[in-house]
């Protein structure tokens, strides 16, 4: 059966809009992510330390901090809270410039900064299956996605 031309345009805006959903859920998971990852990442020539969680709130849990040899004392230090960060707990972080506010490092805290892409692969991975049709690329997207928040959570 031949489409005609007003079905060929309609089903090439209904792509385009789907593609562009995707891009803006891939996008916003990733600088979502980047937010926090990028002190990690790109962590040299910022200090280095370990925390030990001594006390949590509704938003963030403080403690005493530790720095490595290179870096500057600090009294006390803020981390977000997480599930993973309870009283006595003790990790490696990195220190946001100019704050004391401290962010997870070492593969934990890697795969935990990178979890909103996670999620928006998963997101994703629906509007590719259902509105570009492409299974395939969906149940990979998806399938990604799914890793990376299980490991996040075994690594927590």
């Amino acid at each position: 059966m031949k489409r005609s031309s007003s079905q060929r345009a309609a089903l090439a805006g209904r792509r385009a809009a789907m593609g562009l959903v995707v891009l803006v859920l891939l996008v916003a998971g990733a600088w979502s992510s980047w937010n926090t990852a990028h002190h990690i990442v790109l962590a040299k020539g910022r200090d280095h330390g370990t925390v030990t969680v001594t006390g949590c709130g509704e938003e963030t849990c403080t403690g005493s901090y530790e720095p490595d040899a290179a870096s500057r004392e600090r009294p006390r230090v803020s981390v977000d809270r997480s599930v993973a960060a309870r009283k006595g707990d003790r990790f490696p972080v990195v220190v946001k410039p100019g704050t004391d506010a401290v962010v997870r490092t070492g593969v934990p805290g890697f795969l935990h900064a990178w979890v909103p892409l996670g999620g928006a692969m998963v997101l994703a991975a629906f509007v590719i299956g259902g509105g570009l049709r492409m299974s395939r690329t969906a149940w990979g997207a998806g399938t990604a996605g799914a890793v990376l928040l299980v490991a996040t959570f075994v690594a927590l």
